[in-house]
């Protein structure tokens, strides 16, 4: 029990949340509803069902079917809203949030649709909340380097509300090398890059990420254990991993909880971090991801401080803020 209860008390920070993978059914339904649009699910329980998946790409099929419904300015304000009200229950103090542009803009919504209506509720839940956040847009891997260079056109603009880029979709067949040039023009416009990596994709994939891409952190990176050299590289480089879960799980990238590689990423000095992915399909936000495998492991304590103590430093925050995070996080340790 002391586990669980530490789990649910510590402050926590969430660095790898796909936007549109917070898309719970009952406001998919009722945004769906307020837009006109038909969406091939008789009702909510129907649509649940559907969220069983046996590898990445059947995800990817029913959440870009999701995604259809959000048309307006406030449906993606309502959808951000709904997930930053979801996580502050869990303790989450500040959130990394992974947008996809093209996921939109493919179907006629213009950037700044999406982008304000994001914005505007993060900005809300930090003045009214304190809660911290960063938006990294992600550049869809299945579509062209055209496409994505289009994309970072559209975004310069707002280049002050966007942090980093990022790569996510399809990894297989999508290696990093066939963004290299995208990456390199986002960077020289003071972009911070970052990659999905090693989630379903070989190795080799993480090596282009961090040697092509010269990423700042994986997203996933499971498959690095793999490769002894990669992990010496990674560790070498002190760069974190942004693991999920639930998501590994759902998605069959791990088989069973109990096999997850977490533990024993910490054990050899990898900077691992607990995340929720795309909570609203994988079963779980921050606080069942953390449960789930601190009971499958076991983590310790200490694991869990490790895990959120990751989170804080290998954040995207200045480092004045990142300190102040770091300082109430150790002081809650020690008195808990």
């Amino acid at each position: 029990m002391e586990i669980k209860d530490f789990i649910t008390k510590i402050p926590k920070a969430e660095l790898h949340l796909h936007i549109e993978g917070s898309f719970e059914p009952q406001l998919m339904f009722e945004i769906a509803k307020r837009n006109g649009v038909d969406i091939p699910y008789q009702s909510v329980d129907e649509l649940k069902q559907a969220y069983e998946f046996d590898c990445l790409q059947d995800f990817l099929d029913i959440y870009y079917q999701g995604a259809n419904v959000l048309l307006h300015e406030v449906d993606f304000y309502d959808l951000t809203k709904a997930y930053l009200d979801r996580v502050i229950l869990d303790n989450v103090k500040h959130v990394e949030i992974m947008f996809d542009p093209q996921t939109h803009t493919e179907r006629g919504v213009s950037f700044d649709v999406v982008i304000n209506g994001i914005k505007r509720a993060c900005s809300e839940f930090e003045q009214n909340h304190g809660m911290t956040s960063i938006l990294i847009m992600s550049f869809l891997r299945h579509l062209s380097e055209e496409s994505a260079f289009a994309t970072l056109k559209s975004s310069l603009p707002y280049k002050h509300w966007i942090k980093a880029v990022g790569l996510d979709s399809s990894e297989k067949g999508n290696p990093p090398s066939k963004f290299q040039r995208v990456f390199e023009a986002a960077v020289s416009e003071g972009y911070i890059p970052l990659a999905h990596a090693g989630e379903e994709g070989p190795p080799e994939y993480i090596w282009e990420a961090i040697d092509l891409l010269k990423i700042h952190r994986i997203d996933h990176g499971n498959r690095c254990l793999e490769d002894d050299k990669l992990v010496d590289e990674i560790i070498k480089r002190d760069l974190a991993l942004t693991v999920c879960p639930l998501s590994n799980t759902a998605l069959q990238v791990v088989k069973n909880m109990k096999d997850h590689p977490i533990k024993m990423m910490l054990q050899k000095g990898l900077k691992a971090t607990i995340n929720s992915d795309d909570p609203a399909y994988f079963g779980g936000y921050m606080n069942d991801n953390f449960n789930a495998i601190a009971q499958a492991l076991p983590l310790t304590k200490d694991d869990v401080y490790t895990l959120v103590h990751n989170s804080f430093a290998y954040s995207l925050l200045d480092e004045e803020t990142k300190a102040d995070y770091l300082n109430k996080l150790a002081d809650f340790n020690e008195k808990f």
